[in-house]
């Protein structure tokens, strides 16, 4: 039996409210005619889709259905805009996964150049690898920046660049660990071996992988855990401890003398840009601001022959690395 759309719409904005009452409220008619629709559509279907719990909870065959309304909302919006005929109800939601550098740095110029010339509600959600795989596969996304080069079925997968990083602490940071003594340059093993440094979170492995090109053991350095972009270079700047920082972030600290480099390679972790194949031009012209900012902010391969801003790696005091030279994976991806 095909799938009621407005049916499935109902299940959409009752997953999205997180209760029936909510919903309501939303849909303008009563809690008893979305449980009704509810019901009648899991009827249809032979199938249970959702947990009345609070919040309500989608089953599997609920996430299906979920994914299924909101492509179908999506192409409905655009069809009546191309036959010219007058919109109903709210603009198209679009949800997006992001990684949390990407957010803080380089993604929202793509987003506001999107909305510039288009009509639609986009919803970002910020999470890890795991998490933006279920939000693709359940339709809570339509798209995402993610560190994973597979995309799931329904989508594909388009190579952004690379967000680059070096590592950086402040001269507090230097003169502490390092010694009031000390000649400037970078710290030694010895010295980063028992000096603290700056993870997003328990899982971010960015420090760690440059540590360990220094010929140092992760384990056997103290850390600190900052679980925020802005925040995790704010407390690099007041000399909590050091952190690889995204160049574009770096260099004006660099520049200003808030931060000094501590040499050793870069370390890079290649984007991708997953979207659905639904035939949408509002996912087509998403993808294309997203491409367009990606290609003029992140680092590309050889083919496009765009390195690490060079002001940093005049800072580093280092001949620029090849891309041979240069560490993978990062941290804070999706």
């Amino acid at each position: 039996m095909p799938i009621d759309p407005a049916l499935a719409e109902t299940l959409r904005v009752v997953a999205e409210e997180g209760t029936l009452d909510a919903a309501a409220r939303r849909l303008v008619m009563t809690p008893s005619a979305v449980s009704q629709r509810l019901k009648l559509l899991e009827q249809q279907l032979g199938q249970r889709l959702l947990v009345r719990a609070r919040p309500v909870r989608l089953t599997e065959p609920g996430r299906v259905v979920v994914r299924f309304a909101r492509s179908h909302a999506l192409i409905e919006q655009e069809a009546r805009a191309e036959l010219g005929l007058e919109a109903q109800g709210e603009h198209p939601r679009i949800g997006i996964a992001v990684n949390s550098d990407s957010l803080a740095t380089w993604f929202m110029p793509a987003l506001a150049r999107f909305g510039l010339h288009h009509d639609a509600q986009l919803e970002l959600q910020r999470e890890d690898q795991d998490e933006t795989a279920r939000l693709l596969t359940t339709g809570a996304a339509m798209a995402a920046v993610t560190s994973a080069a597979s995309a799931p079925p329904g989508f594909r997968a388009v190579p952004l660049g690379s967000l680059v990083y070096v590592a950086v602490a402040s001269p507090a940071w230097h003169r502490r660990w390092a010694g009031p003594d000390a000649q400037p340059g970078p710290p030694g093993p010895e010295v980063l071996a028992r000096s603290p440094r700056i993870d997003y979170d328990a899982h971010d492995d960015l420090q760690a992988t440059w540590l360990r090109g220094q010929g140092v053991t992760p384990a056997s350095a103290p850390r600190h855990l900052v679980p925020s972009t802005h925040e995790l270079a704010t407390a690099v700047e007041a000399g909590l401890g050091w952190a690889m920082l995204f160049t574009r972030q770096a260099e004006l600290l660099l520049g200003c003398g808030a931060l000094i480099p501590l040499g050793g390679d870069p370390v890079a972790t290649p984007l991708f840009w997953q979207v659905a194949r639904t035939p949408s031009p509002l996912l087509e012209a998403l993808t294309e601001a997203v491409l367009t900012t990606a290609h003029r902010e992140l680092e590309q391969d050889d083919d496009g022959d765009r390195r690490a801003p060079d002001k940093v790696e005049q800072r580093m005091s280092r001949e620029e690395p090849r891309p041979a030279d240069t560490l993978s994976p990062g941290r804070r991806h999706s």
